[in-house]
């Protein structure tokens, strides 16, 4: 198959070093009681929160952490092995605003479009696992992430990855799946749920940020903490500098992590996107996004980590031709890098806006890329030597049994790409390929049944949603 490369061993090993200075060297500011104990108790140095962190505990870590981390379905299948060179695609997460997917209509985002996102998700091959690409802006603000777990609950089984607020609905979010699960244990032994924290860049760790990552360390639920930066804001422009810092900070999650729970599962990367200097905008579409995943994706592979990734996000409004460019190189490179758990496919307008037209879109090129991977087998079958002498030159290998045999494995063919002669493309309604992406996402939309939740099960959710409601409500007249 196909493998592309970034950096030599050389190039990681200085990146690492690099690292290994800025956490031992400059530190990081630890702005949780809790895990600042935890690092003096194991060795590290502290001026009130900004502590530094030896290397060998670094390594030390890495030594209980998993290398591969199994993610099931919520009917208990296995589902994703994240680990080694393995691949999967998903959506992304926390958009404000949404591409209506009846009208089109650029809006503010919404329940139903969680929803909308897991059902189409479900349906489509190439599409894994499925985060919201939304902020649900229409229910209680301080519950959005508990509402659109509700939400993909019930019209996916596929894995979902989410975010929290804080603590407490974390706790709360967990306390869904295990009900759908059947019990905290059973959701422990076949995890489905995978849930995102961050640092904020440069080297400062929150205390809610780490109260979640010490919090699924304990629960033994999958944790992804992974750095945002923006090259020239947040962090250096240089990509090598850049990976130095978001190394520096994932690993210091990673060591909380296992200091709570050695072997608690944890997945990471160093990636972020670049300030665009024209606008200062950040550009998840520019190339060096893909360029810090693929960076990102090697150094983790090298220190044998499971790795989040990044493609199918554009700086595009609308689902057009540079979405289609913007989507099919990162697709290609974070493919060809072997990134694990790879987000954001439907990002569109820079991370702003969710788009379940361009998830569709994505499922295409994704299912073309995949083929690009497949490569090219040589054997003897295949070289079918005795059936060419028998065609001869000048014959005809249409009608051979050897075609027969091997179309289908060596010919990709698309859902949604055209290649109709003209006259047949203009009498079926001279449409574009975003046009036949939307037709297929309203289908779905329409008509695909997923397996629901007993309705036990989502009496249980919906209980823990109405408390958490009231749990807010109880807040606010507290403070009155």
């Amino acid at each position: 198959m196909l493998k592309m490369e970034l950096l030599q061993e050389e190039q990681i090993a200085q990146i690492l070093e690099a690292s290994r200075k800025v956490l031992e060297e400059t530190g990081v500011k630890i702005y949780s009681d809790k895990a600042r104990k935890l690092l003096i108790d194991a060795g590290c140095t502290a001026e009130d929160v900004l502590v530094k962190i030896p290397w060998a505990l670094v390594e030390k870590a890495l030594k209980t952490a998993q290398s591969n981390v199994d993610i099931y379905d919520r009917l208990g299948n296995l589902s994703m092995s994240l680990g080694s060179r393995n691949t999967y695609f998903g959506t992304g997460p926390t958009c404000p605003y949404f591409l209506d997917p009846m009208t089109g209509e650029h809006r503010e985002a919404v329940k139903q479009d969680a929803a909308d996102t897991a059902k189409v998700a479900d349906a489509l091959g190439n599409i894994h696992f499925v985060m919201s690409l939304c902020t649900v802006g229409d229910q209680t603000a301080q519950l959005a992430d508990l509402h659109e777990v509700h939400a993909m609950l019930q019209n996916t089984t596929k894995p979902i990855v989410s975010w929290s607020f804080n603590q407490e609905n974390l706790d709360e979010m967990i306390e869904m799946c295990a009900a759908v699960a059947g019990c905290l244990e059973s959701l422990q032994e076949k995890p489905f749920l995978i849930v995102y924290a961050e640092p904020t860049t440069p080297l400062i760790h929150t205390k809610e940020a780490l109260e979640k990552v010490m919090l699924l360390a304990e629960k033994k639920v999958p944790c992804i903490y992974s750095p945002g930066m923006v090259l020239g804001g947040t962090a250096p422009v240089t990509i090598s500098a850049a990976l130095s810092i978001g190394v520096a900070d994932s690993l210091t999650g990673l060591v909380i992590s296992q200091l709570v729970t050695p072997g608690a599962p944890f997945i990471t990367s160093a990636g972020g996107c670049p300030m665009d200097m024209k606008t200062m905008q950040c550009s998840y579409g520019g190339p060096e996004t893909a360029l810090l995943y693929m960076g990102s994706t090697e150094v983790y592979h090298y220190l044998d980590l499971p790795i989040f990734g990044l493609a199918g996000a554009t700086d595009a409004k609308i689902v057009d031709a540079q979405a289609g460019v913007e989507a099919a190189f990162q697709i290609m490179l974070a493919k060809g890098s072997g990134a694990n758990l790879i987000h954001d496919i439907g990002f569109i307008d820079s991370g702003m806006t969710g788009s379940i037209e361009y998830m569709v879109l994505c499922d295409e090129i994704i299912s073309m890329t995949e083929r690009y991977f497949q490569g090219v087998t040589v054997d003897a079958e295949r070289l079918g030597t005795d059936m060419v002498k028998q065609v001869g030159p000048g014959g005809n290998f249409l009608v051979q049994e050897h075609t027969m045999r091997y179309f289908k494995q060596e010919l990709w063919s698309g859902k949604l790409s055209d290649r109709q002669s003209y006259s047949n493309w203009e009498n079926k309604g001279s449409t574009s390929m975003t046009e036949r992406a939307v037709e297929k996402m309203r289908k779905i939309l329409a008509t695909h049944n997923g397996i629901p939740l007993e309705s036990a099960v989502k009496e249980k959710i919906d209980a823990i949603l109405a408390k958490a409601e009231e749990r807010i409500v109880q807040g606010f007249e507290d403070l009155n």
